[in-house]
């Protein structure tokens, strides 16, 4: 019986550091309820800057963590489930780019976020432009992002999962993202999404992306078969304190193609200036 309670308590005392290394080193997830629509998100690190990262269509938290793990240790970490996806839930009606970027306003003035440093990946880039064409932003970290209509072909599950096969380290996650990260593209998603799919691929936002006044770098890989090389350029024109920095034979997932790299920019420019 002896042995049974000093193996019970090893085994609940294993769990409880477990979960505290978990909540420590993850963040602790929450949901706020945010214009109709349950956001989940997660809020992690400490330090003067608040860095918020937002994933491209059809992903998830899990991958735009890669980078915000590598900077928790002097900042405050927010990665965001954008409504539709992970395990955010959908909108109720029709949403724009403009309504995903109210709502992102609203969570973090919900979190007291007032100056964020934004960090967006595509969808969740254009996304970032037009929040930081409105909104108060100190800089903005741009991943391949569109801004005006472009011309696909494949699937967006075909085109991650291709896409992360040529990411070092991380074709582990191809696995998972046969089962969740490309499971809303527009052949299954809802109807709501469909509609919000086709309104954001059909967007022109270059007006909006003029009014930007914040630092910005433009981190994209020249083979890039989603949003080409040239958009990039076309930013650094509308933008006008930006750089691009291109990232030679990467794809549109060149920021975790060359995760020490990009870690490391973001370090520098978040310190400095273009």
């Amino acid at each position: 019986m002896v042995g049974f309670v000093n193996i019970f308590i090893k085994i609940f005392t294993f769990i409880f550091f477990y979960i505290q290394m978990c909540y420590n080193n993850n963040g602790e997830k929450m949901i706020k309820r945010i214009n109709n629509s349950d956001v989940n998100y997660i809020d992690y690190g400490e330090g003067n800057n608040t860095i918020v990262l937002l994933h491209g269509w059809g992903q998830n938290i899990s991958m735009m963590k890669p980078i915000g793990d590598k900077l928790k240790k002097n900042n405050r970490i927010i990665i965001v489930d954008l409504p539709g996806f992970g395990e955010s839930t959908e909108p109720s009606n029709i949403w724009t780019i403009y309504d995903y970027a109210e709502a992102i306003k609203k969570l973090l003035d919900s979190l007291k976020v007032d100056n964020p440093i934004l960090v967006g990946h595509s969808f969740g880039g254009k996304i970032s432009l037009i929040y930081a064409s409105r909104y108060k932003v100190d800089k903005l970290i741009l991943f391949g992002s569109p801004f005006k209509k472009e011309i696909t072909k494949s699937s967006t599950k075909t085109k991650i999962l291709k896409g992360l096969k040529k990411v070092p380290g991380l074709n582990k996650l191809e696995g998972f993202a046969k089962k969740h990260i490309g499971s809303r593209d527009y052949r299954n998603a809802s109807e709501f999404m469909r509609k919000i799919l086709v309104n954001h691929v059909n967007l022109d936002i270059t007006e909006d992306v003029k009014k930007i006044k914040c630092p910005t770098i433009i981190i994209w890989g020249t083979n890039d078969q989603e949003v080409p090389i040239e958009r990039a350029y076309e930013l650094e024109k509308l933008i006008n304190d930006s750089a691009v920095i291109p990232y030679d034979g990467c794809t549109h997932y060149a920021y975790l193609e060359r995760l020490g790299q990009t870690v490391n920019i973001i370090k520098n420019f978040i310190g400095g200036s273009l």
